[in-house]
């Protein structure tokens, strides 16, 4: 058992341990029983289109300053994967969209993350930086800027919108671990 540390949400200090019934070291309340499960953080977001063109966002945040991505982040407490993805684009790009399906589910272990990207389309061609990007462009497929793309799931997700593009039944790719 390793030093204690303090959490609000506990009647007292939290120490790692194996909880009665599990087999990972977990952080314990040992007052009130209170276990902190620490899970594999959600990202959501959206490979987002109007007509034929691609809606992408550069970063004006870290990791990847300057980088392309699509409009995605961390799911927030109290929303679902949907509010969540539609969220992301009206921070990123100050735009709505509307969601089609979910096209891709991501498992990036080694970052202890999940993706859930979905495909979407703008409601209207308005859209402008937000807050986490400097530019927001819509791209011919043939001009995506792909060795300017911030992160692997990009490349993965847009490759996939491809893959999928004017099906309306099809299971998310890839189911897995990446």
């Amino acid at each position: 058992m390793s030093s204690s540390t303090y959490d609000n949400r506990t009647g007292g200090p939290i120490h790692r341990q194996i909880p009665p019934g599990d087999a990972l070291e977990r952080l314990v309340c040992n007052e009130c029983g209170f276990i902190d499960y620490i899970n594999p953080k959600i990202i959501v977001g959206a490979v987002c289109t109007w007509e034929d063109k691609f809606l992408l966002c550069r970063r004006s945040i870290a990791p990847r300053i300057g980088y392309w991505t699509m409009p995605a982040g961390f799911m927030e407490e109290g929303e679902t994967a949907l509010e969540g993805a539609k969220r992301e684009a009206k921070e990123e790009a100050c735009t709505d969209i509307q969601i089609d399906a979910l096209l891709g589910v991501y498992n990036i272990a080694r970052l202890s993350q999940v993706h859930l990207i979905y495909r979407a389309k703008l409601v209207s061609p308005i859209y402008a930086p937000g807050i986490e990007s400097t530019a927001v462009e819509l791209f011919d497929w043939e001009n995506i800027p792909w060795e300017n793309l911030a992160f692997p799931s990009v490349h993965w997700a847009l490759s996939h919108y491809k893959e999928v593009e004017g099906k309306s039944d099809f299971a998310p790719l890839p189911e897995g671990n990446l």
